[in-house]
């Protein structure tokens, strides 16, 4: 690339140097050729001039003497009715530049070696090579400089596409002050800013599946332990077994919500479901865990009540609440439903701790977590699973944590407040 702009650049700076040269050197042979034609004629003239002020003035004219003042010219003098004096040596007739001139009493004739316009113009065609070799080398070097110039972005440009299309996002992050490649500079970094988009969207994709897959499958390694301690009593493997299968289905809902979601899809339509057959799916599903820990799950509030929302949302949401009770709360747990105006309102409290006070700002950003070694992945995806429907998810107190699940009447055309509930 380099070489081939070198070569095309400096193509057409001698092109444009000979067409200003050979021309200027043609010009400047005339010029030269003409000064030596005047210089000659001058030389007539002084002589002529010469000798007749001498004769005007009652002097000798001494024509000898005079022609003999232009020491590399023939000079040929005639006086009327003296005769004709000759003074030097006469060139070649095809060699000579000839000039003549009268007066009153005389006639010189100056005859001069051409040599003299041949080194009049050889010094002026050496002088103009000059400055066509100055005017070349000029434009090599700026040939030089430009191609550097054009052909290292381009070389940049095409790393930073061959990089992008292996995988690599990084922006190019450079601008050459040329809008051309500017705007492909502009182009490229956008390219890699959308990649690196997609590539994060990916791997938080994978990470949320992880997370949102190890609640159900450690409740159903609950199940399985539970099934496995009750072989001896057929009716409890039997219970067991169901509610193992039932955590079953809900991993396969959860495994199609989290492809739904890698593919910008929603994961159904909101349909109205029962908050209390909601709320007991998620007390027989983690009663045995919080049994285990010797801690109680209670379930308190209105009952009959109805919300819309997309199947297994809901049941995700209180699920990673009650996990996130289950490890950093402590005490009896409190699932409290009740009603607004507008929504359904799913509390889950518990008696422990509560939220660190330089956490609540900030409790569902992702990576956010009040235990060391936690994800922070937990409420920051049930705040988007829950906004998917037109819910939402609010700490309602920190100390001890309240959180609630607020979930539309109908399709929502407004969100709640936070509504602050009473002591726990």
């Amino acid at each position: 690339m380099q070489r081939r702009l070198l070569v095309s650049t400096l193509a057409v700076a001698v092109a444009a140097v000979l067409l200003l040269g050979v021309p200027l050197g043609f010009f400047v042979a005339r010029q030269r050729t003409s000064e030596a034609d005047e210089q000659v004629r001058h030389d007539a003239t002084l002589i002529a001039t010469g000798l007749q002020d001498r004769v005007d003035a009652g002097l000798p004219p001494d024509a000898a003497q005079m022609g003999r003042s232009l020491s590399d010219r023939y000079v040929i003098i005639s006086q009327r009715g003296t005769g004709r004096v000759a003074v030097g040596t006469s060139p070649p007739p095809h060699d000579s530049i000839t000039a003549h001139d009268s007066t009153r009493d005389f006639t010189v004739t100056v005859v001069a070696d051409d040599s003299v316009v041949s080194n009049s113009v050889t010094g002026g065609l050496v002088i103009t090579g000059s400055l066509v070799l100055l005017a070349l080398a000029v434009a090599v070097g700026l040939a030089i400089l430009q191609a550097r110039r054009l052909a290292r972005p381009l070389q940049e440009l095409a790393g930073a596409a061959d990089r992008l299309g292996s995988g690599d996002a990084r922006p190019l992050g450079r601008r050459y002050g040329v809008p051309e490649l500017d705007r492909v500079a502009e182009g490229l970094d956008g390219s890699a800013q959308r990649i690196n988009d997609l590539l994060t969207a990916e791997r938080d994709f994978a990470v949320d599946a992880s997370h949102q897959l190890r609640t159900p499958l450690t409740a159903l390694s609950m199940r399985l332990e539970e099934m496995v301690a009750a072989a001896n009593y057929p009716d409890v493997v039997r219970e067991e077994g169901a509610a193992a299968l039932a955590q079953t289905e809900r991993l396969a809902e959860v495994v199609g919500q989290l492809l739904g979601r890698a593919r910008r899809n929603v994961s159904g339509a909101p349909t109205l479901a029962s908050v209390d057959d909601i709320v007991a799916q998620q007390v027989v599903e983690w009663d045995p865990a919080f049994r285990r820990v010797s801690r109680k799950l209670e379930v308190i509030g209105e009952k009959g009540l109805y919300a819309y929302v997309t199947p297994g949302s809901a049941a995700q949401v209180i699920a990673t609440l009650l996990d996130n009770a289950l490890v950093h709360g402590s005490g009896t747990v409190t699932i409290r439903t009740s009603q607004t105006p507008r929504s359904v309102v799913i509390e889950v409290r518990d008696e422990g701790k509560g939220v660190p006070p330089e956490l609540v700002p900030r409790i569902f950003e992702r990576s956010v977590s009040g235990a060391p070694g936690g994800t922070g992945l937990g409420l920051s995806l049930a705040r988007t699973v829950a906004a998917a429907d037109g819910g939402q998810v609010v700490l309602v107190r920190p100390r001890p944590a309240v959180f609630a699940l607020f979930l539309p009447h109908g399709v929502a055309d407004g969100t709640d407040e936070p509504v602050v509930s009473g002591p726990a």
